[in-house]
């Protein structure tokens, strides 16, 4: 209770045990030492207003108790006029500790900073799985919002490549009351693949029943695009070692044969000899070409590295490309950037491999000819790009052929594999050009769309 001057005129116990100062102390003392000195302006008005107008007064202010804490309290101040005549109105001062309360909050806030601005995805799901939040950095990598996340389960960006025993052997973890740990392969909103790191435990509340469950994860998808361009790089070096001898032992050989075969055909008037003759003539022939690509991998470039303007090249072989037969019918759009520095290269060899890249745009649109045209595209286009990326020059050649299946698209670099017929190709174009790129310190990969097309993109640092 305090008098119109705010001096205390009467305490109960629980205001001596949670201020921790002994009722004599507070009895006759004014209650606004007892009030930490930012919220004392507060304060006074407060009691002012309630002692004149009789008005009930609510404010959230901290105390000082005898033992030097700061007691956060809700203080609410409401005059009492005593029934008796000649006494003066009082004001009954009743606070509420919050302190604990105001802790947790501040707690709170403070995780719920740590979830919004890390660089980590994080997720919390309910008990039965379904997202209840997702943070920024999560909506970042998924490409989902997260107002198409809450609700959902995470199945929704699933990549459908871990099967059904691979999550209930997680869910069995997790249900327990364990942490689980693990690398999972999501997609992204556009559907391309992103590898997290990913680990989940149960949120468990004050009874020890699981509440929930928390994810976070760790964006692994360069690391392993890292590691597969180390796997590619040792086994086209391991195919390297061994090229120069297979070319060699095989080569020799062949020779003898051709020349055998060249010998009969002269000697030879039988018309179906002579056929199955030119038809051994042939695949010899497509043999030595396999061979001769092998060599000019395997041995050490004799070329001069100089000074080389790529955007001249990749000309030049749109130039060759788009005279064959196969592309008399196609489109080819060039928008090459002005002003690109010149690179250190061997002009011929990157020059082979923009043909390279070329043909095979040429041949993945001829497979489709005739098919329905992709919405806003014109038939047999083919695209080629160059610009300045910060210290690369990035060169994109794309069309709206066939595209490359899922499955086939982390082999497509790999020697003697090949999406074409059966001796429409050797499979060594793409191993070949991966090489020579790798060879410039530069990159080379892929995005394709079975049905939609494909895009290469090569890297090349301007410094070398």
């Amino acid at each position: 209770m305090l008098n119109r001057e705010g001096t205390i005129v009467q305490v109960n116990a629980n205001a001596v045990n949670t201020l921790r100062t002994p009722e004599t102390l507070l009895l006759n003392a004014e209650f606004s030492t007892l009030v930490e000195p930012e919220f004392r302006g507060k304060f006074t008005l407060a009691f002012e207003r309630s002692i004149a107008h009789d008005t009930k007064i609510t404010e959230e202010i901290a105390l000082r108790s005898g033992d030097d804490r700061s007691v956060q309290v809700v203080l609410h101040l409401t005059r009492y006029s005593p029934a008796e005549e000649g006494l003066e109105n009082v004001c009954l001062a009743t606070a509420r500790d919050i302190s604990e309360s105001k802790r947790k909050e501040l707690d709170l806030l403070r995780f719920f900073n740590v979830a919004q601005y890390t660089v980590n995805p994080l997720e919390i799901t309910d008990r039965d799985g379904k997202i209840i939040y997702v943070n920024p950095a999560f909506e970042k990598a998924s490409g989902y919002a997260k107002e198409e996340l809450i609700g959902k389960n995470p199945s929704v960006f699933g990549s459908g490549k871990h099967p059904k025993r691979f999550w209930d052997a997680m869910w069995k973890e997790i249900t327990s009351g364990n942490v689980w740990v693990g690398q999972i392969e999501n997609r992204r909103r556009n559907g391309e693949p992103f590898f997290t790191h990913l680990l989940i435990s149960p949120i468990i509340d004050v009874k020890g029943e699981i509440i929930g469950y928390f994810g976070v994860h760790r964006d692994i998808t360069q690391q392993r695009n890292l590691e597969q361009q180390l796997i590619q790089a040792q086994k086209m070096e391991s195919i390297g070692l061994l090229a120069a001898g297979l070319a060699h032992e095989v080569g020799n050989p062949l020779t003898s044969i051709s020349s055998l075969v060249q010998l009969l055909q002269r000697e030879s008037k039988d018309r179906f000899t002579l056929d199955k003759l030119e038809l051994i003539k042939s695949q010899i022939s497509r043999i030595s070409r396999i061979i001769r690509d092998l060599v000019d991998f395997s041995r050490r470039s004799s070329y001069e590295v100089q000074l080389t303007d790529v955007n001249k090249r990749l000309q030049e072989a749109i130039e060759i490309v788009r005279v064959g037969k196969k592309a008399k019918e196609m489109s080819f759009r060039a928008s090459l950037a002005e002003g690109l520095p010149p690179l250190s290269l061997v002009p011929d060899q990157i020059e082979q491999v923009f043909i390279n890249m070329l043909i095979n745009a040429v041949d993945a649109i001829h497979e489709v000819a005739g098919a329905k045209e992709p919405a806003g595209r014109k038939r047999g286009e083919i695209v080629v790009t160059s610009e300045l990326h910060n210290e690369d020059v990035v060169i994109t050649i794309s069309d709206n052929g066939k595209g490359i299946a899922e499955k086939d698209v982390p082999k497509i670099f790999e020697a003697f594999y090949t999406t074409k017929k059966v001796g429409e190709g050797t499979g060594l174009g793409l191993w070949v050009s991966y090489g020579i790129i790798k060879s410039f310190q530069g990159t080379i990969t892929v995005q394709s769309r079975e049905g939609e097309g494909t895009k290469f993109t090569i890297v090349l640092p301007v410094k070398s």
